[in-house]
């Protein structure tokens, strides 16, 4: 294939911390195979500071929640895109002379329907209106031709709910690298938790999991938590057994990883886990609830429970201090698995899949 100009959007990165899509945005930007050329689209000059980019050029757009997203396509147009690739599955179609790829995340929302608490009131209202059918997601995907999603998982999914007449092409997350716990070092009974205190999170059975392990055991809370949130949780588990950083560096985090026994997380559902990928790239296990996604994640490394139960999080962490050696050992083979510079070959391949489907698709009209 002749080399293609292909338009990155970049919106959806976050200033100053990356949250999921952000980061995944900024991993597939810095791994970019070089058979192309690539314009970043941002809708603030800001949001270059964190991304890798090596003085790749960029052009500005009106940010994703602008009322024109619908049709931002005419906007994209001038720019003269082979193809665009948005890491969100809400970038407008209508009207578009360039191929498209969009990415589909996770379907979470469809059974945990509470948004995220950092949107407006009138997005949230969008946001459960959208999650009511299938209807809507069906339009936005077919409106592209190619979606991406982050795991087999969801590309499952994806097929069961019939999402898409479109190519699905998995490009997975992954983890920066990072320092591995050093061979030998003192591994304490602490546990850790990366991740927000919404409901389908499940925090809960981690704080009262907390009183069945016994004495030496603490609880890392790392992100933001509200007072609320707080005071709930310490009401579940003893005084000091769980230890709120309350947003916690990313130095601070892996700090407290490469000394824990075992990043956990006792989640009804998620669309991915980036957390685990970390916590096994530096060799500290994983003990988590028995649900698919973290089945593909963790592989044989990981200790699965029942999220339901407080006692059966407490059982896998004892038997997890059972097999510790061989479940780190483990976890570092399962982390290989998930490569930015993997992920980044998987997008642009399914872009130039795009490209050729679209002029198929022209060829045979012009018949």
């Amino acid at each position: 294939m002749s080399r293609l100009r292909i338009g990155i959007d970049c919106r959806y990165v976050r200033i100053g911390r990356h949250d999921g899509i952000s980061r995944f945005t900024a991993g597939i930007v810095a791994h970019l195979p070089d058979r192309h050329d690539y314009t970043l689209l941002v809708d603030d000059v800001r949001q270059l500071e964190s991304l890798a980019a090596d003085g790749l050029p960029y052009e500005l757009l009106p940010a994703p929640t602008d009322a024109g997203e619908p049709f931002v396509a005419r906007r994209v147009n001038r720019f003269g895109f082979d193809a665009v690739f948005s890491p969100m599955q809400t970038m407008g179609s209508r009207g578009r002379d360039h191929a498209l790829v969009l990415t589909l995340h996770d379907l979470i929302y469809y059974r945990n329907r509470t948004p995220p608490r950092e949107f407006s009131w009138p997005i949230r209202l969008g946001w459960r209106a959208f999650h009511l059918s299938w209807a809507p997601q069906r339009f936005l995907l077919n409106g592209a031709d190619g979606v991406v999603t982050v795991s087999e998982t969801t590309a499952g999914l994806i097929r069961q709910h019939r999402l898409t007449k479109r190519p699905v092409t998995v490009a997975y997350n992954a983890a920066d690298p990072a320092e591995r716990r050093a061979p030998g070092a003192e591994r304490r009974r602490d546990l850790v938790y990366m991740g927000s205190f919404m409901p389908y999170k499940n925090v809960e059975t981690l704080a009262a999991a907390m009183p069945l392990l016994g004495n030496g055991w603490r609880l890392h809370c790392m992100s933001r938590v509200s007072a609320a949130d707080r005071a709930r949780l310490e009401r579940l588990a003893p005084a000091g057994t769980i230890v709120f950083h309350d947003g916690a560096s990313d130095e601070t985090y892996l700090d407290v990883l490469r000394s824990a026994t075992a990043l956990v997380t006792a989640s009804h559902d998620e669309g991915f886990g980036i957390p685990l990928v970390e916590a096994m790239g530096v060799g500290t296990p994983v003990v988590v609830s028995d649900v698919p996604i973290f089945r593909e994640i963790g592989g044989a490394a990981a200790e699965y429970f029942d999220p339901s139960s407080p006692a059966a999080v407490a059982a896998a962490v004892r038997r997890l201090e059972l097999r510790w050696d061989d479940a780190s050992a483990r976890s570092l083979e399962e982390a290989a698995r998930f490569r930015w510079s993997d992920s980044a070959e998987q997008v642009v391949a399914a872009v130039e899949r795009a490209v050729a489907d679209r002029a198929a698709r022209g060829r045979r009209r012009g018949r």
